[in-house]
């Protein structure tokens, strides 16, 4: 995955480098170049010293092909900014924006853009924000015929029911996790963003599954 990190603070600096040695395309942009020096020798990716927001920068830095982006640096305000250009003018799928307000914070979350808090969450949480699979099975049925896989759901779903992602005898939702609690829905529960949904699904209907979720070669059309 293309990832972009702004801001090389502790946060910043360890999720570039977990997510670097895990194979992935990182880019991190500081404003402070004694900051961008913290990433270390063991960093694999590019750093590029100039402000987060600033949209030269940005394309410099390859937003406009990026999967993902986390803006993190010390400042709401500008990780606000640098969120609602990556999703609002870039179309960036994965956006995270580290914030402290939570006032702040639940309106971003209407927006569709994911909050971290660098303190409750940390890197881990982030990464798997950023870097989680589409379409990832975390158990496999019946020497393998019947998959459980788990969904961060899309955006084209979000405001729909859980009835639009079964497929009679070929995909059946089974689970949802919603602000840390899991429960098994209704077909007429209505799916937010930031939910991960668990569903079963036979190994020769992930073509049916992707084509629910607007998957197309991979990626989210």
């Amino acid at each position: 995955m293309k990832i972009i990190i702004v801001g090389s603070g502790r946060m910043g600096s360890g999720l570039a480098l977990e997510l670097s040695l895990a194979g992935h395309d990182i880019t991190v942009i500081d404003s402070d170049s004694n900051s961008l020096f913290r990433l270390g020798k063991n960093f694999k990716g590019k750093a590029i010293q100039g402000i987060g927001f600033d949209r030269d920068i940005l394309i410099e830095a390859g937003i406009e092909r990026a999967d993902a982006i986390a803006a993190l640096t010390s400042n709401d305000e500008a990780n606000a900014v640098i969120a609602r250009m990556s999703r609002e003018i870039f179309k960036v799928p994965k956006v995270v924006a580290g914030l402290t307000d939570n006032h702040k914070a639940n309106i971003y979350k209407k927006l569709g853009i994911q909050v971290v808090s660098p303190i409750e969450w940390g890197i881990k949480r982030a990464i798997d924000i950023l870097a989680f699979s589409a379409l990832h099975t975390v158990y496999s049925i019946g020497e393998g015929r019947v998959d459980i896989k788990v969904i961060d759901l899309p955006m084209v779903l979000e405001g729909h029911k859980v009835r639009e992602l079964n497929a009679q005898g070929e995909v059946k939702v089974i689970a949802l996790t919603r602000n840390n609690e899991t429960i098994i829905p209704t077909e007429e529960t209505i799916m937010r963003n930031g939910d991960l949904v668990y569903v079963s699904v036979e190994t020769n209907s992930n073509s049916k599954l992707k084509s629910l979720l607007g998957i197309v070669d991979g990626r989210r059309s």
